[in-house]
């Protein structure tokens, strides 16, 4: 709870410095565009105690909202549903395999920065929470013998948290983003093609507490790491 509020601080901070004080800046009249994007994203999750885990491939769209309050400056907001997940890594002639997508809907909040006139350089930066809407696994079957077998024979066993079933995550995850790209301004409207990446400051299971011995939970870490491409499409509307 304190790293939330302390997140929510961050985000309200962030705002504030975002907002032009006009006695000191010209007069410029704001502009708002309304898009729809999509793209693919590749995501991980960063575990301790350390689970070996790869990239595992998504897509996510939505639509967006950017006002931008002054020259070079603005405000972009979206609402997105997005895969997320992670696939681990074991030696091949285990037979074991296993892979889990998570599902959100997700809304950032962004600093929009942009130089150039008719094609432009742009950057933005800022914070984003996500809500769990669905949680699909697979899994080998040798894996799941062997998870049945270990629980049967330790059922006090806490490795294979990350399973579902054993632990499920939680519904609201939270984390810091920000992207670089370029923006083309055609006679249909603008496109912006633009690379981000997403550092989780939540954690996607409870975590466990290091003052708590009896606490219940396996991980004291088990956040998101995710590269995302996207191309979002925007029509001016004043």
């Amino acid at each position: 709870m304190k790293s939330f509020l302390s997140f929510i601080v961050v985000c309200v901070s962030f705002y504030l410095s975002t907002f032009p004080i006009q006695a000191q800046r010209e007069v410029f009249n704001g502009e708002l565009y309304l898009g729809a994007g999509a793209g693919a994203t590749f995501s991980k999750v960063d575990f301790v105690p350390k689970v070996s885990t790869a990239f595992k491939q998504g897509i996510y769209g939505g639509i967006a909202a950017k006002y931008i309050s002054e020259r070079h400056l603005g405000l972009l907001m979206e609402l997105n549903l997005v895969q997320r997940g992670w696939e681990e890594d074991f030696d091949t002639s285990s037979g074991f395999s296993y892979n889990r997508t998570l599902n959100y809907i997700e809304i950032p909040f962004l600093m929009h920065v942009y130089f150039g006139e008719k094609t432009k350089f742009i950057f933005n930066a800022g914070p984003k929470i996500s809500f769990l809407v669905g949680d699909n696994e697979v899994m080998s079957q040798s894996l799941s013998d062997y998870m049945d077998q270990q629980r049967a024979d330790y059922p006090d066993m806490k490795i294979g948290m990350q399973y579902q079933g054993m632990s499920d995550p939680k519904k609201m995850e939270y984390g810091l983003v920000a992207g670089l790209g370029m923006a083309f301004k055609t006679g249909i409207g603008d496109f912006n093609l633009e690379g981000r990446y997403y550092f989780g400051l939540g954690d996607i299971f409870p975590a466990r507490s290091q003052q708590n011995e009896d606490d219940t939970a396996y991980f004291s870490r088990s956040a998101f790491r995710m590269i995302e491409v996207k191309l979002t499409y925007y029509v001016r509307i004043f």
